[in-house]
C-alpha cells in the first residue's frame, strides 16, 4: 500500500512538472515568441491568456507591448554655425515584429544599444546641419516690443525655417527605417536639454545679463521722460488754476471795494457831517491803543471831535 501510494505520489508529480513546464501565462502587456533549442518557432503569441509549449525543449521569451524609454547620453555637438553645445535627447518606442526583435537584438538591452547607435547618430547629422538659432527656437516670434540697436541683435532675432520640434521630427523620420528593421518602432522623440559647452556658457549668460540691463535701462529713461512730462503738465495745470483763482479772487476784490464805496459815497451824501464823525471814531480805534503814547498839539485836526463833540 505504502509502495502503490508512493508511486502514485511519484506519477502526481512527474505530471504536475510535466504540465508546469508545458503551460505559460500571457499578460495584456506582454508578447512571446517560442524557441526550440535557441532558434525561434511559429508566430509569435500575442494574444493574453493560458498557453502551451512542449516541456523541456521549447522556452517562452518574453517581450513589453508597452512603451518603453530611451534616455540618451548628453554629446557635445557643433552646430552648423560652428557653436559647440551639449544636445540631450529622449525617445518613446514600442516592439511592434517580436520576431525580428529577438533575432536582431535578443532582448531589450540590445536595443537600447542599437537605439544609441541609430538616435545619437541622426541627431549629430541634425545639429550639425543647422544653425544654433534654428535648435534653440521652435516659431517666429513678433520682435516688435523689443527694442533693435545693432546689427548683432537683429541677427538674434532673424526669422528661422525649421525649429526645435521640426528638427527633432526630421530626426525621428530618418531612424525610422533603420529602427523598423530591427522590428522597432520609434513613436517620439524630443530635445531634452540644449546648453552650450561650459567654456562659452559664462561668457554667454554675461551677455545675455548686459543686453537686460541695457533693455532695462532703455525702459528706466522712457519712464523717467514720462515721468518728467506728466510733472511738467502738472505744473502747468496747477499755475493755470492759480492765476485764474488769482485774477477771480482780484475780480470779486475789486467788485466789493466798489460797492464798499458806493456804500460809503451814498452814506456820505446822506449825512457828510455824521459819516466824517464815524469815519474819525474808527480811525480813533484803529490808531489808538493802550500801549501808544501820542503827543499832538490843541490845534490838531485829528482831536476835533474830541474837543468839540456832537
Amino acid at each position: 500500500m505504502n509502495a502503490s501510494r508512493m508511486s502514485a505520489l511519484v506519477i502526481l508529480g512527474a505530471v504536475l512538472l510535466l504540465v508546469s513546464s508545458a503551460a505559460y501565462q500571457i499578460n495584456e502587456a506582454e508578447q512571446v515568441i517560442i524557441t526550440q533549442f535557441g532558434n525561434p518557432v511559429g508566430d509569435p503569441v500575442t494574444e493574453p491568456g493560458l498557453h502551451f509549449k512542449i516541456p523541456f525543449i521549447q522556452d517562452a521569451n518574453y517581450f513589453e507591448k508597452r512603451f518603453l524609454e530611451w534616455d540618451g547620453n548628453p554629446n557635445q555637438v557643433p552646430t552648423k554655425d560652428k557653436r559647440f553645445i551639449w544636445v540631450d535627447t529622449y525617445a518613446r518606442w514600442r516592439i511592434v515584429d517580436p520576431l525580428r526583435f529577438f533575432q536582431r537584438l535578443r532582448d531589450e538591452r540590445g536595443a537600447q544599444s542599437r537605439l544609441d547607435d541609430i538616435l545619437d547618430g541622426e541627431t549629430r547629422n541634425a545639429v550639425a546641419s543647422y544653425d544654433l538659432i534654428e535648435l534653440v527656437r521652435s516659431s517666429n516670434r513678433d520682435p516688435d516690443d523689443v527694442p533693435v540697436e545693432s546689427e548683432e541683435e537683429e541677427a538674434i532675432l532673424e526669422p528661422i525655417e525649421m525649429g526645435r520640434q521640426r528638427i527633432a521630427q526630421e530626426i525621428l523620420e530618418r531612424a525610422a527605417a533603420p529602427s523598423a528593421d530591427l522590428g522597432i518602432e520609434l513613436l517620439d522623440l524630443r530635445f531634452k536639454r540644449i546648453s552650450y559647452v561650459e567654456e562659452v556658457q559664462q561668457d554667454v549668460f554675461a551677455r545675455m545679463i548686459a543686453e537686460r540691463r541695457r533693455i532695462a535701462e532703455l525702459y528706466r529713461s522712457e519712464g523717467a521722460g514720462e515721468a518728467a512730462r506728466i510733472s511738467g503738465e502738472r505744473e502747468r495745470e496747477l499755475q493755470r488754476i492759480q492765476s485764474e483763482a488769482f485774477r477771480t479772487a482780484e475780480e470779486l476784490r475789486g467788485a466789493a471795494d466798489a460797492e464798499a464805496t458806493q456804500v460809503y459815497a451814498e452814506a456820505y451824501t446822506r449825512d457828510a457831517d455824521f459819516y466824517t464823525f464815524t469815519r474819525s471814531l474808527e480811525s480813533y480805534e484803529k490808531a489808538m491803543d493802550p500801549s501808544t503814547l501820542f503827543i499832538l498839539g490843541t490845534d490838531s485836526e485829528f482831536l476835533t471831535y474830541l474837543e468839540k463833540p456832537r
